[in-house]
């Protein structure tokens, strides 16, 4: 059942392809049914799996390269189980979204069909060889869709998207290969690696295969200072395309710390992890301030994501700093920073494509061009609002849990960097207030003149993203036990 919640997407993007005569209108709405199938699937599997416990659920494992122990080894737990469900959920609003697109629909339908089974299969990857495929084909689909249907300068951001992510895959099938010759014996099974402890004792060799790995994830992610692909991607790309790189691409990244990085390279992790608590606080900070100076509405969204993200890289070096007796301050921030990545998915997600909205009515980001849009489009404001309120981390938000789990799991670890990302908080307050009050109160103007309120499409898409992270804000209960026993078995790793 899993294969087929990973490969129906692209199964029906190929049949799309090969029915050149469906209408625009057949296309979207086929677009849209399997994208609901898929995640009624995820739902599924999510409500009938097994209780949680140290495996994995619904596990294939196939031969796929016998000669270098590669295989088509999949499944889900607590870690990825939430991402699988994430992915559906996202790529099922963006289809809604995109139910007004015009452009090469048939086409742009395929690319995110394609893009879903790239992002399911990588979550559910327990393979590296299998993983890096689902990893650099995400970098294919997602360059051609800001090339294809982005704003002005695309084909730049789009080019400058690939060249700096596909040097960090290369990176990181570095660090694979690494860890591949490392072990005895030789293979890129994750579960195995992770049980073996390949690298264990050999000081200057993990060093090296986790400065590979660190490089190719901390890009994707990504963090400072490989962040600045980021902002001209987002800018540029389709509203669609800039909800998925930051709700799923992103998550990539950061996945791979989890899953990969800290589970197969403990003691490295333990010895280096200062390294990572400072670029995350960096990030928070950095990604904060600079997203506080900015004019432009999406591009202040996605400093917004350095610094999110930043959050999750700050929690996952502090578990590795946390003393082995105080293995509940470990497994919290292990667990915060799953539930950061959901929620920032969420959230991000749903800002996204009120940008979009905004582009849509007055053809600019550029907040000094709008005003008063309250009094216009009340649906709008409202979204806008209640997006902005749970990125800041207002309680009743799913920001709220993530961030407060990430500080409390921190503190035993980094206090002095925990207490330093707080500023992270009040900043980003500040820049989307700001934000609100300018775009949305005041005098009436907009570069059209009239602003339309939201469509249906649009409403359907955005607002229950926004619902679900009020949902998991109210009721954390449900995602936190499926994530805790997995965080568990991680924290374990590092003697807790």
């Amino acid at each position: 059942m899993l294969s087929i919640v990973v490969f129906l997407p692209i199964a029906a993007a190929v049949a799309l392809l090969l029915f050149p005569r469906m209408s625009d209108s057949a296309v979207r709405w086929t677009w849209i049914t399997v994208t609901a199938v898929d995640l009624l699937l995820v739902l599924g599997l999510w409500i009938a799996s097994p209780p949680p416990g140290d495996g994995f659920a619904y596990e294939v494992d196939l031969q796929w390269i016998p000669s270098v122990d590669s295989g088509y080894h999949i499944g889900v737990d607590g870690l990825s189980m939430p991402l699988v469900a994430l992915t559906s959920v996202l790529f099922f609003a963006c289809a809604i979204y995109s139910a007004r697109e015009t452009r090469r629909v048939r086409s742009f339908a395929a690319l995110f069909l394609f893009l879903q089974t790239v992002c399911l299969g990588l979550f559910v990857s327990l393979d590296l060889i299998l993983f890096f495929v689902f990893f650099d084909l995400s970098i294919v689909g997602m360059y051609f869709v800001i090339a294809g249907w982005g704003h002005r300068n695309a084909a730049r951001a789009a080019l400058q998207f690939f060249l700096y992510t596909f040097l960090g895959s290369l990176a990181l099938l570095l660090g694979f290969i690494g860890l591949y010759l490392a072990a005895t014996p030789h293979t890129f099974d994750i579960v195995e690696l992770t049980r073996q402890n390949p690298l264990a004792g050999k000081g200057v060799a993990g060093a090296l295969i986790l400065l590979a790995l660190g490089i190719g994830l901390a890009i994707k992610t990504p963090t400072v200072p490989f962040h600045t692909w980021l902002p001209p991607a987002h800018t540029e790309a389709p509203a669609a395309g800039s909800a998925i790189l930051a709700g799923v691409l992103l998550k990539m990244g950061t996945y791979g710390f989890i899953r990969i990085v800290m589970p197969v390279l403990p003691d490295a992790w333990r010895q280096y992890a200062l390294v990572f608590v400072i670029v995350g606080v960096v990030s928070v900070i950095y990604g904060a301030l600079v997203a506080l100076a900015q004019r432009d509405f999406k591009r202040m969204i996605a400093y917004t994501s350095v610094n999110h993200m930043g959050y999750v890289i700050l929690a996952v070096g502090a578990a590795g700093l946390v003393a082995s007796s105080e293995s509940q301050a470990r497994h919290l921030a292990i667990t915060g920073s799953v539930t950061q990545m959901v929620s920032h998915g969420l959230i991000t997600g749903a800002l996204f494509l009120l940008a979009g909205a905004m582009w849509d009515r007055g053809g600019t980001y550029d907040m000094d061009s709008y005003g008063g849009l309250a009094a216009q489009a009340p649906r709008f404001a409202g979204l806008t609002g209640l997006a902005a309120f749970a990125s800041l981390g207002l309680p009743g938000f799913s920001g709220f849990i993530a961030e407060f789990q990430i500080f409390t799991g921190s503190l035993g670890g980094a206090p002095i960097a925990t207490a330093l990302a707080f500023l992270g908080i009040l900043i980003t307050a500040a820049l989307f207030l700001r934000a609100l009050q300018q775009v949305l109160l005041g005098s009436q103007r907009s570069p059209s003149g009239e602003f339309g309120d939201l469509t249906w499409p649009e409403s359907a898409s955005i607002g229950p993203l926004i619902a679900l992270s009020v949902l998991i804000g109210l009721f954390p209960r449900p995602l936190l036990d499926a994530i805790e026993p997995a965080a568990r078995t991680v924290s374990a790793i590092f003697g807790g």
